[in-house]
């Protein structure tokens, strides 16, 4: 069945499909970054199916006032209930969640159709920071009856992703194994978003379309703020350097995290300062903590919602764990935001200068990280065995970094990737030659290169690289338009 309000979202269809298609009750949770379109996507594939919504509400300090905050949560509950139509005349207003989820199963038990699609949107939201009621009576209303059932089909959705993962994911209560799907849901690619741009009246080249999404990623609620009449510098500067409410929104990326919360975002504050990522330790003596259990779950948790990736960096002693902050939205806020003096027309002021050129040069590395499957196509490598980042030293002792290296076993070849981000076609200097040899001949002496494998030194551009005499350093080039393409899906 065709979607056309939806871009993407293929494999995320066909499991939203396949369980309304069962012959048993589904139960299905559904999470990631806020603004990803998680609502949108389950609104749009089941659409009238849905029997019962609710929407959790988000109440700042609810978890200094918990018995407020649950009574407005039930209360929310309970108009939905009657909005659903559940006869106010027949019950009274709950008081607990036992008594919301008994009033649920009689309104389900009323209606009469093949399948009963039940959504429960913002769960973190509804079940509040001391979530432990209503996690087991929604546990409960599972186990007892819904599952039984055979025609029940239960969507939860959460941004807090931390809170989805301990509450329901990995839960060892009454949810624990219950879940019949997960479904976590991705920024879209480079090629999804110039969908997006044509489909509402942009006409952008594709450089323009990777500026865009350096700046606001792959975020569907970002674009839908930007306007068809406007260039994107003049867009980039209407979202973030006109407008007060981003430093909100910024807030609102983090927003939820009743456990921890501000040291989430003190960790991606740290982590904004050092572009390509800090070890555990770093963060540390950065933040002023100690190393341990709660560090390490902080850090799981943000990587699981997609804010930050860990990645492997060779080259020392012991492998180092590297932390990175991933989102751009949070990269580009807190470089260019973030406890600064802006003002409307900035951006168009920064754009073309050596600040626009370093940001965006670091920036692209990023970009194609997030497409690293699509470099793989464009080398037509089967399998990649390993990426990392590698540093060491040359046989006459200069240092050498390679922030994206392919091992592939199959292929019998490591692939040392050089990005660089240029507005027209990138023109390899002597300089750059130097540095490109230091690297091979550096990496070729070092412990991770297999000896039985051969190098390839692989030139990632917008433009491509312009042919002369020291282009012939490079074995294989990627462009821009390479990511673009359509295919498997991007991952990290």
């Amino acid at each position: 069945m065709k979607y056309p309000n939806i871009i993407g979202r293929e494999a995320e269809i066909e499991v939203l499909e396949r369980l309304y298609r069962s012959r048993r009750s589904e139960f299905v949770a559904i999470y990631g970054r806020r603004r990803i379109g998680k609502s949108f996507l389950v609104s749009e594939v089941y659409a009238k199916k849905i029997v019962f919504t609710a929407v959790g509400t988000y109440i700042k300090d609810g978890d200094k006032n918990y018995e407020t905050y649950r009574k407005l949560q039930l209360e929310h509950f309970y108009d939905s209930l009657l909005l659903s139509g559940l006869n106010p005349a027949e019950v009274q207003k709950p008081t607990c969640w036992r008594e919301a989820f008994l009033l649920l199963r009689k309104l389900l038990e009323g209606i009469r159709t093949r399948r009963k699609v039940i959504v429960i949107d913002e769960l973190p939201w509804l079940a509040g920071p001391q979530s432990s009621e209503m996690i087991a009576e929604l546990g409960y209303f599972w186990n007892s009856w819904a599952d039984s059932q055979r025609n029940i089909v239960l969507v939860v959705c959460g941004s807090a992703t931390s809170w989805m993962l301990d509450n329901v994911i990995r839960d060892y209560g009454g949810l624990h194994g219950r879940l019949t799907e997960i479904i976590k849901l991705a920024p879209f690619t480079l090629a999804e978003c110039q969908k997006y741009y044509k489909r509402n009246g942009f006409r952008l080249s594709q450089y323009e379309i990777c500026i865009s999404y350096m700046a606001f990623g792959g975020v569907p609620f970002y674009l839908d703020k930007l306007r068809n009449n406007q260039t994107i510098t003049e867009n980039i500067d209407h979202v973030f350097f006109a407008d007060e409410k981003i430093h909100q929104e910024f807030r609102d990326v983090y927003a939820g995290l009743y456990a921890s919360k501000e040291r989430y975002v003190e960790i991606v504050k740290a982590l904004g300062t050092h572009f390509y990522g800090m070890t555990q330790k770093e963060i540390c003596d950065a933040l002023g903590i100690k190393s341990g259990g709660t560090l390490t779950k902080l850090l799981e948790n943000l990587s699981e919602s997609g804010i930050i990736r860990a990645y492997p960096r060779y080259g020392k002693k012991r492998v180092e764990t590297v932390y990175q902050l991933i989102d751009f939205f949070s990269l580009f806020y807190l470089r260019f935001i973030h406890d600064k003096q802006v003002r409307k027309g900035q951006w168009n002021a920064i754009h073309g200068t050596p600040v626009f050129y370093t940001w965006a040069g670091e920036t692209f590395e990023l970009l194609c990280i997030e497409h690293l499957l699509k470099i793989q196509d464009a080398l037509r490598i089967a399998s990649i065995d390993r990426n990392y980042c590698w540093s060491g030293e040359s046989p006459e002792g200069d240092g050498a970094q390679v922030d994206l290296l392919l091992e592939s076993k199959a292929s019998r070849t490591d692939y040392l990737c050089e990005m660089k981000f240029s507005g027209s076609k990138y023109a390899i200097t002597k300089t750059d030659e130097e540095n490109l040899l230091n690297k091979i001949e550096a990496f070729a002496a070092s412990r991770m290169h297999n000896k039985t494998h051969s190098i390839q030194m692989v030139m990632v551009t917008t433009m491509g690289v312009v042919k002369g005499e020291h282009a012939s350093i490079i074995n294989q080039s990627v462009v821009l338009d390479d990511l673009f393409r359509e295919g498997r899906p991007s991952q990290l």
